[in-house]
């Protein structure tokens, strides 16, 4: 995602997105910073994910990608844009290497000089040489991000987590070595201890520093396997093709790398291997495996005129597919980019974590500084002052707090990925919070969208079989959903004949002949049109079936009515019991319909939802004035569709939740979506959203729980400078734990 133009309402001027990679952050406080410099540049709104190490920008045209990259590096952090054809192939192990070699230096140099500095035993003279010999490489290069961005940081005036870490450990180092530089004998004696060993902290410099690179180690670790699911959503394409080309006149297959694909190509899938691109099949047929993108472990069968998705993965026959979409533009593409915009949003709880950290360095340098003072005036104990401002310093960084939101957001989302579930933005886990009812469309949501034969009636002499293959015969040449349905359930039955002199009325019916009688088949008016009355009888057992939530369709025979077929839109398998999940999640299901108030009823009683909450013959703009009543009313509305004609509502909707199968128009007005088509899923995508909240509000409370007691306990005296540092990296490290808890959800 290097640059995408938007509109933006209301100005005749143009944005677009640029994604930045800024190298250098380390905590919330970066964050904050980068955001607040970006954020003054005249027209620009930027988002920045500390786990990502990127920004997401909202440029005008008056401003360029250099000018946010010059803002950037002012600030005091590296910056580049990120090109389509680079996202993702950075390579970052250079530096979690070189903060590997870092910690280990640090580990190995850091238990001697704990172990000797702690226990008398392991004095001998002079050993406090020897532990400021082992210190020093540790405060330095071990300790050098810390004071890099501590030093970079204080050029331009401001502050990190860095600048207490940097300011503790080197205070620490400092002051033990001006002790030992001033008094070179007070460890010359093997076992010395008491007042005059006091003054020498290099076992809490070396070990505070051990342990924050350990936590960062693991933090960069933990936030490499919380975009892992992203990772491989974007590693699901299909690296060649088998294009077919026309050489000397005849088609032959030419290997290319995928991304050489154009709208157009025809190439060839073998079983066993991965469409290539988005495309329409044009020969063959075979069964598409499409869990890796929706989800879904069943087959979709495909045959010519059939849409295929790029990733998938043919399981059969021999396919010949027209690519169609390509590149950027493919599904799997942009479920990418929508992965990416969520993972670089911010809800608004944490923004306030963000106002927090963007005070949070200041006021924790004063108040160490504060109880320093407060310590000597007091006690009049310099060691004891010393300690209490150190411990402050190191306990207070606030790494966790940084880290709460994004590392959970990243994980929720990329699971979501996993799962076929699109979050369009983190503000959506809120929506899904305060939901408390859920409409849903029937036709495609509920059901499958496809008509079916259930019954065969027959108001005359004629046999049953003799009716469906006469109809089948007449409904076979034309191409409306209904007639489609009765020609395949007929050819179930053996070969249908002929028909010939055919004519039909759109919404209508058909009528042709059929051997040498002619069958008319559709709806009454149809049958007025063409002279054919039913009886009072046959019209009170047509609309009984009506009447019990069945389309019916007239079939006459010589101008005589021979009896009629009902058919009905399928229940999807799962619907009902994914109505009684989301009732689980205090949802209340509300079915909407453009269809009669008799199928409605039966397709609600199928799936539990009650006649009360039912919606029947409803328009598109009836289904927008529907939801704004049920909001009229104080309920917080989701709505479910897949059509055109639902995307108004789910504009409307508090949270609009799109099925994949649908068509673009739904899924680009909603807030949400799940790239099957069974229902089930909606209910999965909101119980992961509101997992991922109830993850994130967990990784905040700890966060802020842990400076809570942390500060006010280490400005007492009452916790040592090396605990502090443990339960600083802990913290964080906790904080990362508990997103990665989110990477099970639904296994």
């Amino acid at each position: 995602m290097a640059t995408q133009q938007i509109p933006v309402q209301g100005t005749e001027q143009e944005q677009r997105v640029v994604e930045l990679s800024i190298q250098g952050m380390t905590c919330a406080s970066c964050v904050a910073r980068v955001e607040r410099k970006l954020g003054k540049l005249d027209g620009v709104e930027a988002s920045v994910n500390l786990p990502l190490e990127s920004a997401v920008v909202r440029v005008p045209a008056s401003v360029s990608d250099q000018d946010l990259i010059d803002t950037v590096v002012a600030t005091g952090y590296g910056a580049h844009v990120v090109h389509p054809d680079s996202a993702g192939t950075g390579d970052h192990d250079s530096a979690p290497s070189l903060l590997g070699a870092r910690l280990v230096l640090a580990a190995i140099l850091s238990v001697p000089v704990l172990l000797i500095s702690m226990v008398p035993a392991l004095q001998f003279p002079d050993w406090g040489w020897v532990v400021f010999a082992l210190s020093l490489p540790v405060v330095t290069w071990s300790a050098w991000p810390f004071h890099r961005a501590a030093a970079i940081n204080a050029r331009h005036l401001s502050s990190t987590m860095d600048t207490l870490v940097s300011i503790g450990v080197t205070a620490a180092f400092l002051f033990s070595a001006w002790q030992l530089f001033a008094d070179p004998a007070m460890t010359r004696h093997a076992g010395m201890a008491g007042m005059e060993t006091s003054a020498l902290y290099f076992e809490v410099a070396t070990v505070v520093v051990t342990f924050l690179l350990l936590g960062r180690f693991l933090e960069a670790s933990a936030k490499h396997r919380a975009g892992d699911a992203l990772k491989s959503l974007l590693d699901l394409g299909a690296k060649e093709a088998h294009v077919l080309r026309t050489v000397d006149g005849e088609r032959t297959e030419v290997t290319l790398p995928a991304n050489a694909l154009i709208p157009g190509d025809e190439f060839v899938v073998r079983p066993g291997e991965k469409i290539a691109t988005d495309g329409v099949v044009t020969e063959g047929a075979s069964a598409v495996d499409t869990a890796l993108l929706t989800g879904e472990s069943v087959p979709v069968e495909v045959t010519p005129g059939d849409v295929v998705t790029g990733a998938t993965i043919n399981t059969s026959g021999r396919l010949v597919v027209r690519a169609t979409r390509v590149g950027a533009d493919t599904v799997l593409s942009s479920m990418g980019r929508l992965v990416s915009q969520a993972q670089s949003g911010k809800a608004r709880i944490a923004r306030l974590a963000d106002r927090i950290s963007a005070v949070f360095v200041p006021v924790v340098l004063v108040l160490a500084m504060l109880t320093f003072v407060l310590w000597l005036v007091l006690t009049g104990d310099l060691d004891a002052a010393f300690t209490a401002s150190v411990t402050v310093l190191v306990i207070a960084c606030p790494c966790a707090l940084g880290l709460a939101t994004p590392t959970a957001l990243l994980t929720g989302t990329g699971r979501g990925a996993q799962l076929g579930i699109l979050i369009r933005g983190p503000q959506v886990l809120e929506d899904t919070r305060t939901v408390d009812t859920i409409v849903l469309d029937k036709t495609g949501t509920v059901t499958t969208g496809t008509m079916a034969v259930d019954d065969v009636v027959v108001l005359s002499d004629i046999f049953a079989t003799d009716l469906l293959r006469l109809a089948g015969a007449v409904e076979a040449a034309s191409e409306h959903p209904i007639a489609q349905a009765i020609a395949l359930h007929a050819a179930g039955n053996g070969r249908l004949p002929e028909a010939h002199d055919f004519s039909s009325a759109p919404g209508g019916g058909v009528r042709a002949t059929v051997g040498d009688v002619v069958v008319t088949a559709g709806r009454t008016g149809w049958l007025d049109r063409n002279g054919i009355r039913p009886t009072g009888t046959q019209a009170a057992a047509l609309r009984a079936a009506e009447d019990a939530g069945t389309t019916a369709v007239w079939v006459a025979v010589d101008g005589d009515v021979a009896g009629f077929i009902t058919l009905s839109d399928t229940v999807k398998d799962g619907s009902a019991a994914a109505i009684g999940r989301l009732r689980r999640l205090g949802l209340r299901p509300v079915l909407l319909t453009g269809d009669n108030r008799a199928v409605a009823l039966q397709v609600a009683a199928t799936v539990g939802i009650d006649a009360a909450d039912v919606r029947a013959g409803v328009t598109p703009a009836g289904k927008v004035d529907a939801i704004r009543e049920l909001q009229a009313a104080g309920a917080t509305v989701a709505m479910a569709g897949d059509g055109v004609n639902d995307a108004a509502a789910l504009a409307q909707a508090d949270l609009g939740i799109a099925m994949g199968s649908g068509t673009d128009v739904a899924i680009e007005a909603a807030d949400l979506t799940v790239m099957g088509n069974s229902l089930e899923q909606v209910a999965q995508a909101i119980e992961l959203s509101r997992r991922t909240l109830g993850t994130i509000k967990g990784n905040l409370f700890w966060a802020f729980f842990y400076n809570a007691v942390g500060i006010p306990v280490a400005a007492l005296g009452l916790l040592n400078p090396m605990l502090a540092g443990a339960a600083m990296a802990a913290s964080s490290v906790l904080v990362v734990a508990n997103s990665l808890r989110l990477r099970s959800f639904g296994k």
